[in-house]
């Protein structure tokens, strides 16, 4: 989907491929007279525009309605989310996390809703909250597809109705595209990782000497690897050559790992963490669980199907 590679490349080593489908199946069940629904691989945010398409009476063709729907259902779908969690803006105002309430989306007719949490509850509901998660997980703001319609999030109106209450409206839409997309997994290579803790003094060092020795040993060996990838775990794991150097740290820990097709080599990698622990740099710890041992690489491969090419079915069964 992103580079138009041909399928056939991974054809062979596919492990799973399904669906998104969108709000129609469910909103299928729901007027059967269903009242629990199980579906396959369905979008998040149609699980909670079909409860309103049901609740309604809104058709494929109202697309404001619907895009209103979907943008609820984005704000829903990561749960505590929208409600506090994981809240960037002023994490330390948010009250009581360890008991944090939901969202909960109080829909109207005309595609206004109101996200709020019960009473009595933790967590925060408010504008920045909402706009946080609103921004989550998206490409371009102006194009939302799902396969119920595409919601344009430039025009999303949010504002305070009150303690806990974030109106959200405006909101518009245009017609679906004629493609599902299709979510499969394939199996590419393996991988292994490790970690070691090099205390102070020169911990930073330590690691990046322990780091260059094991490479070393590796090249030694003849081992082949399609990437090697080396952290220090409180110094640069999380924005890399971005990281501002701090002042001499107190510990580090060295983390380690390669990704290959050749499934001995990788294993043969995993073996080399424990001796470096006496034949390396001093002042080491936190070397745990045995050697690393290679696990499958679970790779994604996105790709679009035309809706015509599949076709739900919807079951209802009584008990």
């Amino acid at each position: 989907m992103e580079t138009g590679e041909d399928f056939a490349a991974v054809n062979d080593r596919v492990m799973s491929a399904n669906v998104y489908f969108g709000a129609a199946p469910i909103v299928e069940a729901l007027g059967r007279g269903a009242r629990i629904v199980i579906t396959g691989r369905t979008t998040d945010t149609g699980l909670t525009l079909a409860p309103m398409m049901h609740e309604f009476g809104w058709k494929a063709g109202e697309w404001n309605r619907l895009a209103a729907g979907t943008v609820a259902g984005h704000i829903l779908e990561c749960g505590g989310q929208a409600s506090g969690g994981n809240f960037s803006a002023d994490w330390r105002a948010v009250p009581d996390l360890a008991h944090i309430g939901f969202p909960i989306a109080e829909a109207s007719p005309d595609g206004n809703v109101v996200i709020t949490k019960h009473r009595g509850t933790g967590g925060l509901v408010s504008v920045q909250t909402v706009k946080e998660q609103l921004l989550y997980e998206i490409g371009n703001p102006a194009d939302y597809i799902t396969p119920d319609c595409i919601a344009d999030f430039t025009t999303i109106h949010v504002s305070p109705d009150g303690p806990d209450r974030v109106l959200v409206a405006g909101v518009k839409g245009r017609p679906a595209t004629d493609t599902y997309k299709v979510s499969m997994s394939y199996l590419d290579g393996y991988t292994a990782s490790g970690t070691l803790t090099y205390a102070w003094p020169e911990a930073l060092e330590k690691g990046r000497a322990a780091d260059e020795i094991l490479r070393r040993r590796m090249e030694d060996l003849g081992l082949r690897f399609e990437e090697i990838r080396t952290e220090f775990l409180g110094y640069d794991s999380c924005h890399g050559p971005l990281a501002v150097p701090p002042g001499e740290v107190n510990e580090v820990v060295l983390r380690i790992g390669v990704r290959g097709k050749d499934f001995a080599a990788v294993e043969r990698f995993g073996k080399e963490i424990a001796p470096l622990i006496l034949t390396g740099p001093p002042s080491v710890t936190g070397f745990a669980g045995g050697r690393p041992k290679p696990s499958e690489v679970i790779a994604y491969w996105p790709a679009l199907l035309p809706k015509s090419a599949v076709q739900p079915e919807v079951v209802v069964e009584t008990v």
